[in-house]
């Protein structure tokens, strides 16, 4: 499957219309499969609420390292699958996180570190496609008060030192989803090579 990451340099503010189907093509002109990544605040507005568990609760941060990712492959789209998809990223991401010495714990598809909420996370289908929104906190800043959370650039290493900052975090993001996109085109090739029964 051929995936393109496009990331954006300028910030925009993530307000869950960006789930809806061909976002990236109609924004970005990226046509196919495809994850769309920047910074940025986020403030869900009620009528773009996936999660039915959601409704009601705010959903917000100041500011946000946002992935969009969006599939076309399997017609029509699959549910499950966007699930399991989603499931596959935060491990990676989880890996990479392990790699650089961060202990982080993994509730369902959210990640904690210390008790305190990381990310978000929601997969979903439309007829023709399956999305996935990942992201992560940069601080601890203009989060939900009933939630404690912490950011990408709280996170500190034994001794004390800012592991995360604007110099390294899109290298680090660049690094985990292309790993990612690595394990999705590899489960392809070994599709493609197994005999079936």
């Amino acid at each position: 499957m051929s995936i393109i990451h496009k990331h954006i340099q300028e910030k925009f503010p993530y307000d869950g219309s960006q789930i809806e189907p061909m976002w990236a093509f109609r924004e970005f002109n990226v046509r196919g499969s495809s994850i769309i990544s920047w910074r940025g605040p986020m403030n869900i507005h009620p009528e773009n609420i996936k999660d039915f568990a959601d409704v009601g609760t705010e959903i917000k941060s100041n500011e946000m390292f946002h992935t969009m990712t969006e599939f076309f492959d399997c017609q029509p789209a699959n549910m499950r699958i966007a699930y399991l998809r989603q499931r596959l990223l935060i491990l990676i991401f989880n890996e990479h996180l392990v790699k650089r010495g961060i202990i982080s714990n993994r509730d369902g598809d959210d990640i904690y570190i210390n008790g305190r909420k990381l990310s978000v996370c929601i997969a979903t289908a439309s007829i023709s496609s399956m999305k996935i929104h990942f992201a992560l906190n940069i601080k601890d800043e203009g989060t939900p008060d009933d939630v404690e959370t912490i950011g990408l650039f709280d996170i500190k290493d034994s001794e004390g030192n800012q592991i995360f900052n604007d110099d390294n975090i899109c290298d680090f993001m660049n690094e985990v989803l292309d790993a990612y996109i690595n394990e999705l085109n590899t489960l392809d090739l070994d599709i493609s090579k197994t005999k079936i029964l």
